[in-house]
């Protein structure tokens, strides 16, 4: 396998589409549909398939990805001796965290890593779902969940706290919540342990608005729709909010950082976890 044909399976499988892979190589959309096609024919492997979420890697394709990555690592490698440039970290950096996550605590991190590493280009991805770093939808994944996989390598970065929020000219509810409305996280995604502890407190509150999204969670509750619970950092950045004093605080939060160990070598993704630890894990009071 060359490298032209290493490189164009490489944007395949990190863009999860031809026309994602396009876009990256800047070559047209049939140009890298008909290289594919041809290096699963030279291979005789089917490498990548269609399925709901786009392309993904088959076992074939997984088992050469690392080879692969390699390839592309000794590629750069070259091309910066000849170019005559220092090696530093560069390439594509798929990040994956939660809306609010990614643009009010990650954003000064990546934007540093930008500053520090020019040819280094962080692609954050915002979607409500667990990402597989088995199969490289992303190359690293910051969520509040610990990762259960053996293949995982995982870092307890930092706790978030949360506390009760309301709109501003809303009053405190009752003892027992009568007469109260609650903004809670769909339990469908997940066990959320601020979600239980809230009608616990509030047992007579009535449900007013339901949703995975944290940001969206906010902006009702500053719209007086009813009381949530929010990470600190976010209620501190969405105006119309209020905090409401309980006995105790809710469940604090720890966020992970993970990532497959299959990349425990890739520079680009060392700068990011270097750099996210110096920025995020001293901030940490529980860690």
């Amino acid at each position: 396998m060359e490298w032209g044909d290493v490189r164009i399976f490489l944007a395949l499988a990190r863009a999860g589409s031809i026309g994602g892979a396009a876009r990256r190589l800047g070559l047209s959309h049939p140009t890298v549909g008909r290289r594919l096609r041809a290096l699963q024919d030279d291979t005789g492997q089917v490498l990548l398939q269609r399925g709901p979420q786009g392309l993904l890697l088959t076992e074939a394709g997984r088992a050469i990805l690392q080879q692969a990555e390699i390839m592309e690592l000794q590629a750069l490698a070259i091309e910066r001796r000849l170019a005559g440039e220092d090696s530093q970290p560069t390439g594509i950096l798929r990040i994956s965290a939660s809306d609010w996550f990614g643009s009010l605590v990650l954003a000064p991190v990546i934007a540093e890593l930008t500053r520090r590493f020019p040819r280094l280009v962080p692609e954050l991805i915002s979607e409500p779902r667990l990402f597989d770093l088995s199969r490289r939808e992303a190359d690293i994944v910051f969520r509040n969940v610990p990762f259960d996989d053996v293949d995982i390598v995982q870092r307890r970065l930092m706790v978030l706290e949360h506390g009760v929020y309301t709109a501003r000219d809303q009053p405190d509810p009752t003892a027992d919540g009568a007469g109260a409305a609650l903004i809670l996280v769909d339990t469908e995604q997940g066990f959320y342990p601020d979600t239980v502890w809230l009608q616990q407190k509030l047992p007579a509150a009535n449900i007013a608005f339901r949703s995975n999204s944290r940001s969206a969670q906010a902006r009702m509750c500053a719209q007086g729709v009813g009381l949530a619970v929010l990470p600190c950092v976010l209620a501190e950045h969405t105006s119309g909010l209020r905090r409401v004093d309980f006995d105790e605080p809710p469940p604090a939060r720890t966020m992970w950082m993970g990532y497959h160990s299959d990349l425990r070598r890739m520079d680009r993704l060392r700068a990011l976890t270097d750099l996210a630890v110096e920025m995020l894990a001293p901030t940490a009071e529980h860690s």
